[in-house]
């Protein structure tokens, strides 16, 4: 096709004002002018000619490399390939129009191999936005999605073209990330230390008021507090770009997806620890907990219990501590699908919070919709809370919401399961228990079943997981108790001929003072440990409780014969 340079300029005739253009006299001045190119492309397909036009080289060299650039990209299609031609001619008409530099040709050729448009020049931002839009699912999910989007993705890498995304850029923005989490935590901690100073100041006299304005003016021009993108979180948000650049890749807008291969941190499962003695104590004395994820111990469940026994969503309490119900599980329980008479009940629906929505949907999982046997305590506990529930509805008549939901509001109504997880670390503040949150009494359900004898294949079932490794891993822990009888017992296996002075001593000092303790629990005068008598709100773990299992660690009578 043809193609031509040419040099020109833009001076007027000073009678008419019209351009000289090539008559221009001073155009024998190399230096005098411009050059410009012009490329004949392939008509459009109802045969109306194009072309590609150019101007403002400096000199003839620049604007022939041009000319042999678009040359380049006209000739990576066949002659035999019109579709071909017809794209490269679009897209050299689409960059002439838009002044925009010309494409690369090796980009060009393999997007022209794989189908791509070469017309695009659709952002990374631009693309979520429609990824977004057409994302089907669960609505939490969904904006749990929009959320790592609007936060993260598109301030950070949303202006970069969608088909020019690189590893390199997915790594520059999680290091941004990383960075940006100290900025947080010393902005957190300045505003939470100003605040503690706030407080420190006298409410009277004038100087004291001075003061407490002062303060006040600059918490207020401080960050408010924010959270710190954890690992998991960084997985969470490259998980959400994966997948909207798998969606590109089957529409044919790009061939490589970069967040498959950038490199993060592994966002570990916190490991669940139970409330020891010394773990209370060390929280009592500094209010720290050893881990995000605490279990509490048989006795600590019970005494929670006692103390929730007249509130109205004690049933609900109960039936999560002993057979580990998702929190929206609990709220969603519909009494058509609980069994009272056969002492089961059936996990078919729960209750989900989108923002603050709530809205009804199918368990988290497939193996989440399942059948749960009950004890005879959480059968008494239902059957009292129903009959509960119809005095409710005889109360209220006319007024009264019916929702056929086991755990509703006095009128009936759902409850909202956020304000369930409020009102429960409200319930263990008031019993003087170490914090746990509601969603532990699931971890602390399992590790009863399993201190109890079921099996990983049982709790897996009762908790309606989808994999035994999460009920291995995350969700069952060993109690003291049961490790120090497994000890034992492991222990007794080895058969000895008799036992050593030194373990004789320990038995007999041990014997000792068991016995003076007996004596001193008799006389009412045995010594307090420190700190045996500090007062604290509420029943302390080391209460009887009539919920507490009595689990037996001493070896039997046969054993101590041996």
């Amino acid at each position: 096709m043809k193609g031509s340079t040419h040099r020109r300029c833009y001076c007027r005739d000073p009678k008419t004002g019209k351009p000289l253009g090539k008559t221009c006299p001073k155009l024998a001045n190399r230096k005098h002018g411009s050059y410009s190119i012009r490329q004949e492309l392939p008509p459009r397909q109802d045969g109306t000619r194009r072309s590609f036009s150019r101007a403002g080289y400096d000199t003839l060299k620049a604007a022939q490399a041009d000319l042999d650039h678009i040359r380049a990209l006209l000739g990576l299609a066949d002659a035999d390939d019109p579709e071909g031609l017809a794209q490269i001619a679009e897209l050299l008409e689409t960059v002439s129009a838009e002044k925009t530099p010309l494409p690369n040709v090796e980009e060009t050729r393999r997007r022209l191999s794989h189908g791509l448009d070469l017309t695009s020049r659709l952002t990374v931002g631009d693309w979520l936005d429609l990824w977004l839009a057409g994302k089907k699912g669960r609505p939490s999910a969904i904006s749990r999605d929009e959320g790592n989007i609007r936060l993260h993705l598109k301030p950070r890498i949303g202006h970069i073209r969608l088909d020019r995304l690189r590893v390199s850029h997915l790594s520059e923005m999680f290091e941004a990330i990383a960075e940006a989490n100290v900025e947080i935590i010393e902005g957190n901690t300045a505003r939470r230390r100003a605040i503690e100073d706030l407080a420190q100041v006298p409410w009277k006299g004038r100087e004291h008021r001075a003061q407490r304005k002062a303060l006040k003016a600059a918490v207020a021009e401080m960050e408010p507090f924010r959270r710190v993108v954890t690992p998991a979180t960084r997985q969470r948000i490259r998980s959400t770009l994966r997948a909207a650049l798998n969606t590109a890749i089957a529409q044919q807008l790009i061939t490589f997806n970069p967040a498959s291969h950038v490199a993060l941190e592994a966002g570990k499962r916190p490991k669940a620890l139970v409330w020891t003695e010394e773990r209370v104590l060390h929280w009592r004395r500094t209010g720290e907990k050893p881990s995000p994820v605490m279990v509490w111990k048989p006795e600590h469940t019970g005494l929670f219990l006692d103390h929730v026994s007249e509130d109205r969503l004690y049933a609900l309490w109960h039936l999560i501590a002993f057979r580990g119900l998702r929190r929206g599980e609990a709220c969603g329980q519909r009494w058509t699908d609980t069994h009272l008479a056969d002492g089961r009940i059936t996990v078919a629906k729960q209750l989900v919070v989108s923002g603050w929505e709530v809205y009804e949907d199918d368990p988290k999982t497939d193996a989440g919709a399942r059948t749960i046997a009950l004890d005879s305590g959480t059968i008494r506990a239902l059957e009292r809370h129903r009959a509960q529930q119809d005095e409710d509805r005889a109360a209220w008549g006319s007024a009264w919401v019916e929702t056929g939901r086991v755990f509703t509001l006095e009128n009936g109504e759902l409850l909202h399961p956020a304000n369930v997880t409020v009102r429960f670390a409200e319930l263990c503040e008031e019993a003087g228990l170490p914090p746990i949150r509601l969603h532990d009494l699931r971890h602390g359900a399992a590790t009863l079943a399993h201190a109890a004898g079921a099996d990983l294949k049982d709790i897996q079932e009762m908790l309606g997981h989808s994999s035994i490794a999460i009920t291995a891993d995350t969700y069952t822990s060993l109690l003291p108790e049961t490790d120090r009888a497994i000890a034992e017992a492991a222990a007794r296996l080895v058969p000895r001929a008799r036992p050593t002075k030194s373990a004789t001593e320990t038995e007999k000092n041990l014997e000792a003072a068991e016995k003076s303790g007996a004596e001193g629990e008799e006389s009412g005068s045995g010594a307090v440990p420190n700190g045996a008598g500090e007062s604290a709100p509420g029943p302390g773990p080391g209460a009887p409780s009539a919920h507490a299992p009595r689990t037996q660690t001493a070896p039997d009578a046969e054993s101590e014969a041996e």
